[in-house]
């Protein structure tokens, strides 16, 4: 993966809109925080192969990272805190965002093919 380049996955979105796509979305802080604080709470969020047409998707800056949004009939899909992407062999988007300690915090990923397991 590679630090986000704003107008290399806004083109990226953009081929994928209009057309029936997998998301994979996810969110964790997982073990990290009840790992080095007792206090912390745990959180996190999975789906996976989700079906759908977004007619709209755009990609933001927002305090030191990235948001993306991706408009669909009845509503939004969006993740927040991305810091890299990646589009593979495979015609898919992969977007992350990694913590200071490049653990895995959030992943939004489109797929014109479901995501393998």
């Amino acid at each position: 993966m590679e630090a986000i380049k704003l107008e290399i996955v806004q083109d990226y979105i953009n081929q994928f809109a209009n057309q029936p796509v997998y998301v994979h979305l996810e969110t964790t802080n997982g073990a990290y925080a009840s790992h080095f604080n007792a206090n912390a709470y745990n959180v996190g969020a999975y789906i996976r192969n989700a079906r759908l047409t977004y007619s709209q998707g755009k990609i933001v800056e927002h305090e030191g990272s990235y948001r993306v949004g991706l408009k669909h009939e009845i509503g939004w899909i969006y993740a927040e805190g991305l810091t890299d992407f990646e589009f593979n062999e495979n015609n898919q988007l992969l977007i992350a965002g990694h913590d200071k300690e490049g653990r895995l915090m959030v992943a939004l990923q489109i797929s014109p093919e479901p995501f393998s397991y």
